[in-house]
């Protein structure tokens, strides 16, 4: 189930912030988007999903083939790590095996039993994205995924990538770091910005732009 993208413009509180773009994320592989703060990476993620209509241009994805994992990470505080995994599983309409992957592929299931709310910004951040391995669904659509995790964690989820990839998945990433991920295909959006993005992140964090991240 391949994610293709034509000739898309996005818009971020009404602002065009990148133009022309286009790519293909076949089933297997990874992409990994790059770019400076503000050039539109969450913009574009965030258009991919539905979350916000495009200006112009064609999305074409699989049907409710998409799992976006955004800069929150979704977590009901008062329930534990299994009830907050088995929640999403109820959503996705997958199972309780799913949600047992998912505890032992994040290094989750010592805390199985604990509130989110006692959970550590990085066993968090670890939750969170144990709900992709729940969704059941083939891309994944990952925005900074890394954020409050550790060395040794940044490699445990480059695994569980590593292995959605191998099982015929994809990958769409927005990150600054390397997730030692030598596969993943490398998309620079700077070429794409449209000149009214590149006047918007000239001004910076002015409050009725917006983050342009």
């Amino acid at each position: 189930m391949e994610l293709t993208v034509r000739n898309l413009s996005v818009a971020r509180g009404g602002i065009t912030v990148l133009e022309g773009l286009g790519f293909t994320l076949a089933p297997g592989r990874a992409l990994v988007l790059r770019g400076p703060n503000g050039v539109g990476k969450t913009t574009l993620l965030r258009t991919l999903c539905g979350l916000q209509p495009a200006v112009r241009g064609e999305i074409a994805a699989p049907p409710e083939g998409l799992a976006y994992a955004s800069h929150a990470d979704g977590l009901k505080s008062m329930l534990d790590v299994r009830e907050n995994l088995a929640f999403w599983a109820a959503v996705f309409g997958t199972g309780p095996a799913a949600v047992a992957r998912a505890l032992e592929r994040m290094n989750l299931s010592t805390l199985a039993a604990r509130r989110a709310a006692n959970l550590s910004a990085g066993q968090k951040r670890r939750l969170g994205l144990a709900r992709l391995l729940v969704s059941g669904r083939p891309v994944w659509v990952l925005d900074e995924p890394t954020v409050s995790l550790d060395t040794a964690s940044v490699a445990l989820f480059a695994g569980v990538i590593r292995d959605h990839l191998g099982q015929g998945g994809s990958a769409l990433i927005a990150t600054h770091i390397d997730l030692g991920l030598d596969e993943a295909e490398i998309l620079d959006l700077t070429p794409f910005r449209a000149a009214t993005g590149a006047l918007a992140q000239a001004w910076g964090d002015d409050p009725f732009l917006g983050d342009f991240a």
